[in-house]
């Protein structure tokens, strides 16, 4: 009998993570650059995003534009309700409340996609 080989197809090249790596790292330092580094990774994610559409890696470009996005609506709240508090006087003492949590949930976001990303899996 003739034996047939069967070959397996050829694996699809896995997506390179590294500009989703860099995109990261922007967004962990963000909060402490007073979040002007997160529109720099916007604009950089904007620019790569065609290259990893249809991939894994397309969900953490997505998980990272809703974390920037509602930060940014956090940020403008959070400025009313600081104004409000400092006219009230005492709520000065309350003001660094709102924002360490802003900050906790930023980096939160920021570093369980990390983690997913290096675990090659898709961001939620």
């Amino acid at each position: 009998m003739t034996e047939i080989e069967h070959e397996a197809p050829p694996a699809a090249p896995a997506p390179e993570t590294g500009t989703t790596q860099v995109l990261y790292l922007l967004h962990a330092i963000a909060p402490f650059t007073a979040w002007l580094l997160a529109p720099v990774a916007i604009v950089i994610a904007m620019v790569t995003r065609d290259r990893v559409r249809g991939t894994w890696l397309e969900t953490h470009y997505s998980w990272l534009s809703r974390t920037f996005w509602w930060g940014l609506v956090w940020i403008v709240v959070l400025a009313v309700v600081t104004v409000i508090l400092y006219l009230t006087i005492i709520g000065i003492f309350l003001v660094w409340l709102p924002w360490t949590v802003l900050f906790v949930w930023y980096l939160y976001r920021v570093i369980r996609g990390w983690i997913l990303l290096n675990d090659r899996k898709p961001a939620p």
